[in-house]
């Protein structure tokens, strides 16, 4: 089975953060000698507070002040033990009016995050089954993934897409005691809240299931004594609920709570709970300010806060209900999501409100697509009516400006998250005079100029794309009948920027992800075939590799052109609805990175290209010399020695029944070769490839002596194009692994087409992707390869492996 790299999500995020530093929008310091709340010094201008979690202003409240201060004279800075030695002496007047709070047994923890980490792994018990809501917190994913050691199966699902849970619950239903979904309260980014309704009633439905909620962004602002939205609506915790709280952001001091109402979960996870035990304890200062909160949320002063805030909430969702700025999320949080889309509009929007003088937030990749990037706006008791409406204002003046800046429109972020379109009036395209020429078939495309343009790659020059529109048209199986797409872009002059093609074809959404993920779904598409399959809008197509695009970088709008053609592409997308979009097989460019990037897009790791660029030797005789010394030693002794084993026939035109053979060696290497997860071709391929004189099959038998009764039989084929005399693209391979270890198959095949590119002439073999060790052997250059996908959620980028699988 090929193996391949797969993406590092820590990389991928690493050039998010970067780019968004380098624009200005993350990763600032905050100045000056105080703070207030209302303000923040940023870059030596103050600026109105629209960023802060302290929602009810508590972190700035006198009496948590003094008492952390008081705490520190009194107890120092810190009190270093570890808590199941002792704790401070603050700490158990805090544990008894947090447990007054909520009515309920807790669990005081250092952090939310060290909180996770504790007491998942306790509360979750070997045979139980985990579901996770792909928008929950990371710190909640984290701790789960630490159950896979224990082979606690951990499942995903699209945000708050119940059937899907509930399909979940069901299959794993038979096989597990309980089963755990985890879930925000309120969510961070939009501001969205958890159906607590619908998910009591399949809790009721299935008693297996049990309820693991972090509140942490509902906390104070809402519930009885602020104990946080999930108590709103539920009234009192039920032992299948586990509920997770915050002593920090709105609560104003530090730390975190879980609340189990469940006692023997609740002492197994008081008793230890892993860093409960080990980390350290709340200083004296976080306990002593987390009492005096508490004290407030037990008074009845905590309802005329939340009704402050409720005040300039209210206020909010009005004045943006005047307006057309798209508002993803409509609620009553303080946690309000204006859509960008492309990040670069996020980057351009959030620095034009810092000079306008307000701070606000960048949502951005991970914590959401990277299409719906978005700036969020947090209310607090700190913000005035007046600067609401200033900021307000701001961003109806500012927000068309960003859109105009970085050529896009209101309706494409719309769509983007699937809100009601404003109908705009088409605005005049910057560099008109660029002509995007489109077209549905390689035949209305000049073939001259294509081949001028891309011919010599692959399996796609004129000849090559015909040859491919009439195999995957008018066939029995969806995946096998693809739609084409060409795109040529024009300067003024009617001089080619630009070309490409895409198709739109049905994937599989593993296609790039680890091997160990597409086997488990394979065992499902046994069943059901088409599970987790997505129509794609990818650039190439499923059956060709390499250079899919012809870019002249070194004009000087090519920045614009490539731009031009991700609008004809997001024309495509929403015409098709499609939920992936693929820019493949471009090697690592900074540049193409960057504007990718702020245009929606992920980079993801390709599997290598492989090629031999230079047949310069004359004779094939020749060739060992070609290699490295290591190489040249690999050749004399795993090749060299058994292409005496085989008989080797090189032909175009072949029978039925031969075909069926190479058919059934095609059918073993697809089956076994997970690391590009793809829909086997059809067999209406090959009959068609021995009728085309641009193919031609490289078939290897066994001899007598090796395969006595059988050498009649191939064990080895490569299915081979020769693209305009200038490439030999071994596309596909076939083999019987019966054979492939005692007679080295894989490496004669590699072998053999080399002597047979050697002998018509060629100039290089594209090998293509996957198996780069062996290819590098035979002499290959292998050249990095990358992608960039767009997807509607993170869900989906996760399954594709650009993300960390769960």
């Amino acid at each position: 089975m090929a193996k391949i790299k797969h993406n590092n999500f820590l990389d991928t995020v690493n050039e998010v953060f970067t780019d968004a530093k380098e624009q200005g929008v993350l990763h600032l310091y905050a100045e000056g000698d105080s703070f207030t709340g209302r303000k923040i010094r940023i870059k030596q201008k103050d600026l109105f507070h629209f960023g802060t979690t302290g929602y009810l202003g508590l972190e700035q409240d006198e009496r948590l002040k003094k008492a952390a201060m008081d705490a520190v004279y009194k107890y120092g800075t810190q009190f270093p033990l570890s808590k199941s030695y002792i704790s401070n002496p603050l700490y158990a007047g805090l544990e008894e009016k947090i447990t007054q709070l909520y009515d309920a047994p807790i669990i005081i923890t250092k952090n939310s995050t060290l909180g996770h980490l504790g007491v998942i792994p306790s509360a979750v018990e070997d045979g139980d089954a985990i579901i996770l809501d792909h928008q929950v917190h990371w710190s909640v994913q984290s701790a789960a993934n630490v159950l896979k050691t224990r082979s606690v199966p951990i499942e995903m699902i699209r945000h708050s897409n119940l059937d899907m849970l509930e399909d979940k619950i069901k299959k794993l239903s038979s096989k597990y005691k309980k089963i755990w979904y985890m879930a925000d309260g309120v969510y961070s980014m939009y501001g969205d809240v958890a159906p607590l309704d619908e998910l009591m009633e399949l809790c009721n439905k299935y008693p297996q299931l049990h309820l693991y909620l972090d509140d942490v962004h509902g906390m104070s602002w809402a519930g009885k004594n602020g104990t946080g939205y999930v108590l709103s609506k539920l009234d009192e915790l039920p032992d299948n609920v586990l509920l997770f709280g915050t002593l920090s952001k709105t609560f104003g001091a530090s730390g975190a709570v879980a609340v189990c109402t469940h006692k023997k979960r609740y002492h197994k996870i008081k008793t230890f709970g892993g860093p409960l035990t080990f980390s350290a304890q709340l200083e004296p200062a976080s306990v002593a300010a987390a009492i005096a909160s508490a004290d407030i949320h037990l008074s009845p002063e905590i309802y005329m806060l939340q009704n402050e805030l409720l005040e300039r909430i209210t206020l909010f969702n009005t004045l943006l209900s005047k307006t057309d700025l798209p508002l993803v999320e409509e609620n009553n949080s303080p946690v309000f999501y204006i859509g960008t889309g492309m990040p670069v509009t996020g980057y351009n929007f959030v620095n034009r409100l810092m000079k306008e003088g307000f701070f606000v937030n960048l949502g951005i990749f991970p914590a959401v697509p990277v299409k719906n990037t978005g700036i969020r706006v947090t209310i607090s008791r700190h913000n005035q009516a007046e600067e609401i409406k200033s900021l307000v204002d701001a961003m109806v003046y500012h927000y068309p400006k960003a859109l105009e800046d970085t050529h896009t429109t209101s309706d494409k972020v719309r769509r983007a998250f699937k809100l009601p379109t404003l109908d705009e009036t088409p605005k005049k395209k910057v560099h008109e005079e660029f002509r995007v020429v489109y077209e549905k078939t390689i035949q209305d495309v000049d073939m001259g100029e294509w081949n001028k343009l891309m011919g010599g790659k692959g399996v796609f020059d004129w000849d090559g794309l015909l040859f491919l529109e009439n195999v995957f048209t008018k066939n029995k199986l969806s995946e096998n009948n693809w739609d084409f797409h060409y795109i040529i872009i024009r300067d003024e002059n009617n001089t080619p920027i630009l070309a490409t093609f895409f198709t739109y074809a049905l994937w599989k959404e593993d296609m790039l992800a680890p091997v160990s993920v597409s086997l488990k779904l394979e065992e499902t598409r046994k069943n059901d075939p088409y599970y987790l399959t997505s129509q794609v809008l990818g650039m190439g197509s499923p059956f060709t590799e390499g250079e899919h695009i012809y870019l002249d970088k070194s004009h000087p709008d090519w920045k614009l052109a490539m731009k031009q053609m991700l609008d004809k592409i997001e024309e495509l997308e929403l015409k098709f609805n499609s939920n992936w979009v693929v820019l493949r097989d471009f090697e690592n460019d900074d540049e193409l990175s960057q504007l990718f990037h702020q245009q929606g897009f992920i980079k993801t790791v390709m599997p290598d290209s492989c090629q031999i660029l230079d047949l310069h030797w004359k004779t094939i005789d020749e060739y060992p010399e070609s290699l490295s010394t290591r190489s040249r030693k690999h050749f004399k002794k795993d090749i060299q020695p058994y292409e005496k084993h085989f008989k080797v026939s090189y032909s175009e035109a072949s029978s039925e029944k031969l075909i069926d053979q190479f058919y059934e060696l095609y059918t073993n290497v697809n089956k076994h070769n997970l690391a590009l997860n793809m829909f086997p071709l059809p067999r209406k391929l090959f009959t068609m490839m021995s009728q085309h004189p641009n193919w031609e099959f490289i078939a290897i038998y066994l001899k007598e002596e090796f395969n006595e009764g059988k050498s009649h039989i191939p064990v080895g084929v490569m299915f081979c194009y020769k693209n305009l005399g200038v490439t030999y693209t071994p596309a596909f391979i076939g083999m019987d692994y019966n054979y492939t270890e005692k007679h080295q198959v894989y490496r004669q095949l590699l072998y053999q087409t080399i002597k047979r590119a050697t002998r018509l002439g060629f100039k290089k073999i594209d090998f293509g992707m996957t198996a780069s060790f062996e290819k590098k052997k035979v002499g290959a250059t292998i050249i990095p390869k990358v992608a960039y996908i767009q997807a509607k959620d993170n869900y989906s980028m996760e399954l594709m492996g650009v993300m960390e699988n769960n």
